[in-house]
């Protein structure tokens, strides 16, 4: 037999079917759960919708209506929130009722994401709509005020603005009817004979009485990518601290010996260092640890370089290295724990259940329910809710700055603790890195 069949043979004996289809299963599979978590993620937000959370402001004062000796206190504006309560949906929107200071402070905090105000003087604009709309003189239609949260994400505007479309459309509808009955009831003569006939303009100008008006609260500055630069800046933190880990991972144990190197047709492998799993990864801490502060620093510069309003450099600074150090020292102690396998490990944790759980493109309340539970330990999320607090809500913390670093602070201390235990016992229990049919004179 020759030496060039005796090779062909050991690679076939090497290389089995077993081994030929186990990769190509393992992506397979990897693929389907992308395919599954980022489809459901947003083929359908408004179906998904739930818990929206949005304020309902009520100032009217209310007003009295009516022929002298015939006045009657109305109140339009309870009338307009018992119809919105009503008719919202509650499975679907968080209709919270709430004083105008309360509701700007939810606003500021990314607690709610849009306010419907009925202004104090409503019931008595309405009043007079109604008087004049059969006596000459100037009018002004009573105003209804529907502010959205840009700040929040442009999906969650658009999402906003629907739900204004349809809600205040039916609350158009239902003071008009009450304003011609109103109206009607007033020019009845006292002795029950027949009111006399409201002209046409009559009829449109009461059947829609509301100026509805759409602002927004605290616009977005320019370069803001109509508030998706959060959500791309924590993408990047997340995948640097991942990737990085991983590239750290596999160059150091190139130089120390436990991985060959190739470049192109080179191919190294040094001495394997007599270095132990705990040292091991403690340099590659080290590195990960310096490459944050550098990462980090380099992405604020390119930031502003771009246009990127940054309120609070050093804090986004800070948060930035803070976060990457949480996610490469954790990423490096799975790596550390089940080797090779930790790649797919991390990239499921980070990146297939992260970032359709971020909440940074399609609100948390308008995707499927089980999102939202990913949403409360998965990184990502943690990580989109601080750079936007620090971004666009001046590093409020109820805005979300606070959880987001002590989510960070708990994924560093479970990533320290988890890496310095299992490599620990692996030292303890003589498991050296080295082949496994390595005899003892090798």
């Amino acid at each position: 037999m020759t030496d060039t069949e005796t090779a062909d043979g050991a690679e076939r004996r090497h290389l089995t079917p077993i081994k030929w289809a186990f990769p190509i299963v393992v992506v397979t599979l990897l693929a389907s759960l992308l395919g599954v978590m980022y489809l459901d993620y947003v083929v359908d937000p408004e179906k998904n919708l739930h818990n929206f959370p949005i304020a309902l402001v009520n100032q009217d004062v209310g007003d009295d209506i009516g022929a002298p000796g015939q006045t009657r206190h109305v109140n339009f504006g309870d009338q307009v929130q018992e119809g919105l309560e009503k008719a919202v949906p509650a499975d679907k929107i968080d209709l919270r009722v709430l004083g105008i200071n309360e509701a700007q402070l939810q606003m500021q905090q990314a607690q709610v994401y849009g306010t419907i105000i009925i202004p104090s003087d409503f019931s008595k604009r309405l009043g007079i709509l109604g008087v004049g709309s059969v006596i000459p003189g100037d009018i002004q239609q009573p105003v209804l005020t529907l502010q959205t949260n840009p700040r929040t994400g442009a999906f969650a505007t658009a999402i906003v603005q629907k739900f204004g479309a349809e809600a205040l459309s039916q609350v158009q509808t239902q003071v008009g009817q009450q304003l011609t009955e109103t109206v009607k009831a007033q020019l009845t003569p006292p002795d029950g004979g027949a009111a006399p006939e409201l002209t046409g303009a009559t009829r449109i100008a009461l059947e829609k009485p509301l100026n509805i008006v759409i602002e927004q609260f605290r616009p977005l500055p320019g370069g803001s990518g109509e508030g998706l630069t959060a959500f791309f800046y924590s993408l990047l933190l997340l995948l640097i601290g991942m990737v990085g880990a991983m590239i750290i991972h596999q160059l150091i144990d190139s130089a120390l010996g436990f991985l060959p190197t190739e470049w192109g047709p080179w191919y190294l492998h040094f001495p394997r260092a007599p270095v132990s799993r705990v040292t091991t990864l403690l340099i590659k801490w080290s590195a990960i640890a310096v490459m944050a502060c550098l990462v980090s620093g380099a992405l604020m510069g390119i930031g502003k370089w771009l246009g990127m309003p940054i309120d609070k450099p050093l804090l986004l600074f800070l948060y930035g290295a803070f976060v990457i150090i949480a996610v490469g020292f954790t990423c490096s102690s799975i790596l550390a724990a089940v080797g090779t396998a930790g790649l797919i490990i991390n990239l499921i944790i980070f990146i297939i259940l992260g970032l359709p759980s971020s909440g940074g493109t399609v609100p948390i309340e308008a995707t499927p329910k089980y999102f939202g539970w990913l949403a409360k330990f998965e990184p990502m999320h943690q990580v989109f809710l601080g750079t936007r607090a620090i971004l666009y809500f001046n590093g409020s913390g109820i805005a979300g700055l606070s959880r987001g670093f002590w989510m960070a602070a708990l994924g560093l201390g479970i990533g320290v603790v988890f890496g310095l235990g299992i490599t620990r016992f692996y030292d303890r229990k003589g498991l050296e890195r080295k082949p496994v049919n390595a005899n003892p004179a090798s």
